[in-house]
């Protein structure tokens, strides 16, 4: 004859809490920043090629960055931020050129300055 056991209610909500929180989110997009050089820019197809972890990666521009991205000096050093997707390559939020001439020094997100 099998016994059934009762969690109490409070052990319940104490481990669902528990797994919220160590658990990552579905709905929180990560953020990542990344200081580099900029290997290279391809301004009609909205990619910038920096190199991360002694690997190059292509991150994809932003619909408000994509115009601002052919004034990014090759060579020069980068400082962005970008989002991390699944399946997709990082997304390009903001950045700020560190080394290098540029007439988009800083991008926000919006606007260059």
């Amino acid at each position: 004859m099998a016994t059934q056991t009762r969690l109490h209610p409070g052990v319940t909500l104490l481990c669902m809490l528990a797994a919220a929180l160590v658990s990552p989110s579905l709905s929180v997009a990560e953020e990542r920043s990344i200081f580099s050089p900029i290997i290279h820019v391809d301004p009609g197809k909205g990619l910038l090629v920096v190199s991360v972890d002694n690997a190059v990666i292509a991150v994809e521009g932003s619909d408000a960055a994509k115009p601002h991205m052919g004034k990014l000096p090759i060579g020069g050093m980068i400082d962005i931020v970008v989002e991390l997707r699944p399946s997709q390559p990082p997304l390009l939020k903001t950045w700020k050129v560190a080394a290098g001439e540029s007439t988009c020094k800083h991008f926000d997100g919006k606007s260059c300055k």
